[in-house]
């Protein structure tokens, strides 16, 4: 554990930061940064965190929270420099939409449990909102697929939703047919459309289709690399049926 209380580190940490892009005597790359440029490693350490999360490697959790919040830092000296805000504006603002958006614990109100209190939080945020929409405010940097379901569930909010899964697994089949009969100019289209629809059943359902297709993928690399491991020459010189078979071997062993 750190000897520095949280204060003392908060204070070094932004000092730090003033320091690599102080214009006479910083680091030249991070003077040179701006906020667009910045922004996809923002994004890559948000997920670094997640992955060290999925892998339960709390001493890579660690680190990697703290490459995430120097990007927090970041910004906020870059803005700090533009005159737009301050690091301390950006954490006095938190603070204080956590304090507005929780009022059972400061203030009066009471929630029977936790699905309850997603219930308002989301009823303060539209809100707050106020007459912009209801897809208003949904980022347009989110993976397409959480994307997806974040503008599925604010419709869904405003009554433009099925009623039962029955609505969206049909869905699924009439977008399947509308992939098959479209032209070359059109497919593209046709398989988002196809895509939307399958996150749509997945949400109704109760499953998070950005967390089942992170597994999917990590059981196609498993399975992948065991196929790999057991063949006995290169996958690129066998054909698809030997394929097949070692890919079913290998799924059976997990069984």
């Amino acid at each position: 554990m750190s000897t520095e209380t949280a204060a003392q580190a908060y204070t070094r940490l932004v000092d730090v930061m003033r320091a690599l892009r102080d214009p006479a005597s910083g680091c030249p790359w991070d003077i040179a940064q701006d906020f667009a440029s910045i922004a996809p490693y923002t994004i890559e350490e948000a997920y670094e965190v997640a992955d060290a999360i999925a892998r339960g490697d709390m001493a890579d959790l660690k680190g990697e929270l703290g490459d995430l919040l120097l990007q927090v830092v970041y910004h906020s000296q870059m803005a700090a420099e533009a005159g737009h805000f301050t690091l301390a504006d950006v954490t006095s603002a938190i603070a204080d939409k956590m304090v507005r958006r929780h009022p059972h614990v400061f203030g009066d109100a009471s929630v029977a449990d936790a699905d309850a209190q997603t219930l308002a939080w989301e009823d303060h945020k539209a809100r707050e909102r106020g007459n912009q929409g209801a897809l208003a405010g949904v980022a347009l940097g989110l993976p397409a697929l959480m994307r997806a379901q974040k503008l599925q569930r604010r419709a869904a909010r405003v009554g433009f939703d099925w009623p039962g899964a029955e609505g969206p697994r049909a869905k699924i089949d009439e977008e399947l047919a509308e992939v098959a009969a479209a032209d070359d100019a059109s497919r593209a289209g046709e398989v988002g459309d196809l895509l939307f629809s399958v996150v749509n059943y997945a949400r109704h359902l109760g499953i998070d289709a950005e967390d089942a297709l992170r597994t999917a993928n990590a059981k196609f690399e498993r399975r992948f690399t065991a196929v790999e491991d057991i063949a006995a020459k290169p996958l690129s010189d066998m054909n698809i049926e030997a394929l097949e078979t070692l890919w079913q071997r290998v799924k059976a062993a997990e069984r």
